[in-house]
């Protein structure tokens, strides 16, 4: 009798690491993720007209997603970020 596969709970489990309406800020949070070879995705949303006032009149947000597994190594990613550009992401937290 064969056995079954069996897989990790976490796959095709992306979660979203950070947010920031800044182009500078994401595309150096990028490189440092590309640096330490974490794999992402990076994805920018429109932003209602009503709902900008949430995000300072900004009409783009860059929404940086990673998988589950790879989040601690992410987060030691981003705190060895320049203070200019980590002070201008919004960490989520899981």
């Amino acid at each position: 009798m064969k056995k079954r596969l069996r897989f990790d709970k976490n796959i095709n489990k992306d979660v979203v690491l950070c947010e920031t309406t800044n182009h500078r800020a994401s595309s150096r949070t990028s490189k440092a993720l590309t640096e330490d070879s974490i794999p992402f995705s990076v994805r920018w949303k429109h932003i209602p007209f009503f709902r900008r006032d949430d995000y300072n009149g900004a009409s783009k947000v860059c929404v940086i997603r990673i998988n589950r597994n790879e989040y601690s190594k992410a987060r030691r990613c981003l705190d060895d970020l320049d203070s200019l550009y980590r002070d201008r992401l919004l960490l989520n937290i899981i």
